[in-house]
């Protein structure tokens, strides 16, 4: 599906709208759930992901196909991995079978597993044996992506002797981790997070609970750059969200100050505001513990014609495209001086926006959803729109209450 967008006619927005629960902490809890049944789950993800997460789970033997979820990936590979008696496939989309898997799977056979490459060493697809895990030491470089630490965190409980797990080197996406160690916590499970060790005990039995997943901050980012473009006075209300969130996206916040965007946090959930107008200059950034909000901030700098400075983002390198180079590509269309190492992006102030480009998607939500707000200052059309659902599939009709302008072409 091609979408030619344009903004509302109004940009002084007021709106109200409900994001469903955090893809991330619906990934965590329906593992958990699947170990501990009885676990209920609230407000969970309606996302593409969720869904494969939650329908992989219920495999016992035979072929899963994750498709593009790459959590879910990560995270079934540790939970097939520890139990006993399931045979499985492990397998998904091509650009799947092109992101690293090794580092979790060397882990994991450490441990005890019983883990194959089909077809590429170090790549899926994985035949994976399930069996008791009956070791609970082992080590990971802390440089790589956080689901490989949280993967083995999460099956960590049904260790006979828990798990410690030593992390080796400079540690990135700490906030994952805690979001991790706090749903563990939710179960009963006593944690330790100290300099590079973390420590998880065994639970024996958790009793019927109900966990309650917070919306998703990531979806958020994006109605924080659509309120960073709109006049000042728009206000735009979503729920639902608190201030001590488990999720390290909610910096964004933080972030957005430096755009004229104030949060004002209520019971459950928060106004976005626009009080004035952006800082001018480069906006700097290091997102080593936050880098799905990259792609939305260089589109929002974009827009408002401010160059920056965007760092600690090598983990973009291996997501569902390369988000760097794709960045580059993208963010080029519309006229702007975009270079990109290996782990920061860097691009120029920009004085007029080239109209009516043409944006790739690569198969990833996220170059779709964070393109999208640049509609509130120049027209242009988005290629496969639909990719959106793989973690926000309510979006682009969440977009059109705002009064965003989609033709579908």
């Amino acid at each position: 599906m091609k979408l030619h967008l344009s903004g509302p006619s109004d940009h002084n927005l007021k709106s109200a709208i409900q994001i469903t629960g955090s893809k991330s902490e619906t990934n965590r809890s329906l593992l958990l759930q699947a170990l501990f049944p009885n676990i209920a789950i609230r407000n969970r993800s309606n996302s593409d992901d969720a869904d494969a997460m939650k329908k992989g789970l219920g495999v016992r033997s035979d072929m899963v196909d994750i498709h593009h979820a790459g959590t879910a990936m990560r995270f079934l590979t540790a939970y097939f991995a520890s139990q006993e008696g399931k045979d499985v496939v492990l397998t998904g989309s091509q650009r799947m079978t092109e992101r690293p898997i090794k580092v979790l799977v060397e882990a994991l056979k450490t441990l005890g597993a019983d883990i194959e490459y089909v077809n590429n060493e170090g790549y899926p697809p994985i035949r994976i044996h399930g069996k008791k895990l009956a070791k609970n030491k082992v080590s990971l470089p802390a440089n790589i992506s956080s689901q490989y630490i949280s993967a083995l965190l999460l099956i960590a409980p049904t260790f006979e002797n828990g798990l410690e797990l030593e992390l080796i080197g400079k540690i990135t996406s700490v906030p994952y981790i805690k979001m991790t160690l706090g749903l563990l916590n939710q179960i009963g499970a006593k944690t330790s997070f100290g300099k590079n060790t973390i420590k998880v005990s065994t639970v024996g039995h958790v009793s019927p609970m109900e966990m309650v997943i917070e919306s998703d901050w990531s979806s958020a980012s994006y109605f924080y750059s659509i309120v960073a473009l709109s006049d000042i006075g728009s206000e735009i209300k979503l729920g639902s969200y608190k201030k001590d969130s488990l999720q390290g996206d909610s910096v964004i916040s933080e972030l957005y100050k430096d755009f004229g965007v104030e949060t004002i946090f209520l019971s459950n959930e928060i106004v976005l505001k626009k009080v004035q107008d952006a800082k001018q200059g480069i906006f700097e950034c290091d997102l080593s513990n936050a880098p799905d909000i990259a792609q939305t901030i260089a589109v929002t700098c974009l827009g408002l014609r401010l160059g920056c400075n965007l760092t600690g983002l090598h983990t973009l390198k291996i997501k569902e495209t390369d988000r760097l180079e794709a960045m580059r590509a993208e963010l080029s269309k519309f006229g702007a001086e975009v270079k990109v190492t290996d782990k920061s992006l860097h691009m120029a102030p920009l004085s007029d926006l080239v109209p009516e480009v043409a944006i790739a998607t690569y198969n990833d939500h996220r170059m779709a959803m964070a393109f999208a707000p640049l509609a509130l200052r120049t027209s242009f059309k988005i290629n496969d729109a639909e990719v959106v659902s793989k973690s926000y599939p309510d979006f682009w009709k969440d977009l059109k209450t705002l009064g965003f302008q989609l033709q579908e072409l």
